[in-house]
């Protein structure tokens, strides 16, 4: 059984060991390398001092010391904080103070551009260094990544619980400082559990993580491939060239992206309408609405491949899916609730909206997150009881 993160990649590795798991360029690693040096790294932190339910930052760019930082994290106890590396110094220190990051993984280049912002940073105990960099002088404990990741790893039991928080995604919304979405083992294992089933995930798939890890859908991308024994190609890319290109080479057959990665392949020089992509089973779209001139220019580049639209947002992951065959009827529809999920509309007194009534999108079901890191009040404004079911945990909705 799945309860906790690292289960996925545990079970994965029990049943497919030599199954490719991550790719990244030209690194190829098995599910049990990625098992067995994830669980090592895993003790080394815990020996670094970090402890259940402490936050671990890891600011670094898509690759696989990222990946295995995830799921080390979730071994030993902690939780995950992904910080995209292209923030600024005092976006970064905002995220780490606001949280109370114990421990952080990064490159010796973006230590060091932290050192002017070191003291808003009062509670880091440790950093991890990934590079072969010259880190910066500073006032706490450097280890080295690959050090940590050579200690052997000892067999323990699992401290933690479904419930237990296991990531906090950072995301500004509309105004104000970035606010910490609290994910527990449950809701991001319900995500993976929901997308691998509407999109059919299987552990023939392969496929290109676009997003990144700090982003939820991002993030579901590699509990999905996880979780199916599927592999994950990783990528940092500039030009829609450089995403064609990865998708021939690795045989891809899924891909999920954002309006201005689909408008970036759309484009009219993209080299995406001159390669033939058979093995490409699925695209979806989140993140915002996709212009239905970008869409018809997919559709015609790929006239196998299935198109999803998918409507959520980082409190709930995904809400809504419109199936590929719907698209020619209803184009500009969020489509219906993904699976074990309700939605529905409420007018302003409470009750269901009539057909063609405007009103609030809710959202119940187990990938509702536990709220806000530190914003009580905020918690309790946006995640209210359901509004007709018993008050409880499990009857939370989002507003």
């Amino acid at each position: 059984m799945h309860f906790l993160v690292h289960h996925l990649l545990r079970s994965s590795a029990e049943r497919l060991p030599q199954k490719e798991a991550v790719v990244h360029d030209d690194e190829r690693w098995s599910y049990s390398r990625v098992y067995q040096a994830a669980s090592s790294f895993a003790h080394g932190l815990k020996l670094a001092g970090l402890q259940r339910g402490d936050r671990l930052g890891i600011l670094l760019k898509s690759s696989i010391p990222q990946t295995l930082s995830i799921f080390a994290a979730s071994a030993a106890g902690a939780v995950f904080v992904p910080i995209h590396d292209v923030l600024f110094p005092d976006q970064i220190a905002h995220i780490v103070a606001d949280c109370g990051v114990k421990g952080l993984v990064t490159t010796a280049a973006k230590l060091a551009s932290l050192v002017a912002v070191f003291e808003q940073m009062p509670s880091l105990a440790f950093v991890v260094v990934v590079d072969g960099g010259d880190a910066p002088q500073i006032p706490i404990t450097v280890h080295r990544f690959e050090q940590l990741c050579a200690v052997d790893a000892v067999l323990q039991e699992d401290s933690c619980t479904e419930r237990d928080l296991a990531a906090i995604l950072y995301t500004s919304g509309s105004t104000g400082k970035a606010k910490g979405v609290m994910l527990t083992h449950a809701n991001i294992l319900a995500g993976a559990q929901i997308v691998s089933t509407y999109l059919d995930i299987s552990e023939n798939d392969r496929t290109l993580a676009a997003l990144p890890f700090t982003f939820d859908a991002g993030l579901n991308q590699l509990m999905t491939a996880f979780q199916q024994g599927a592999t994950i190609v990783l990528i940092q890319f500039t030009l829609a060239r450089d995403i064609v290109r990865v998708l021939m080479r690795e045989r891809i057959s899924g891909l999920t992206g954002v309006p201005t990665l689909w408008c970036l392949l759309a484009h009219p020089h993209s080299t995406l309408t001159k390669t033939p992509l058979p093995q490409l089973r699925y695209i979806a779209n989140t993140g915002g609405s996709l212009p239905l001139n970008v869409l018809a220019t997919l559709r015609q580049a790929l006239p196998a491949t299935a198109v999803f639209l998918m409507y959520g947002l980082t409190e709930a992951f995904r809400s809504t899916y419109l199936p590929p065959e719907e698209l020619d009827r209803r184009p500009n529809s969020i489509g219906k609730a993904v699976p074990n999920t309700e939605i529905i509309v409420v007018n302003s007194d409470g009750n269901r909206c009539a057909t063609g009534e405007v009103g609030e999108l809710v959202h119940c079901g187990p990938t509702v997150a536990a709220g806000y890191w530190g914003k009580p009040e905020l918690t309790d404004q946006v995640f209210r009881p359901h509004p007709w079911m018993p008050p409880g945990p499990l009857h939370r909705e989002i507003v």
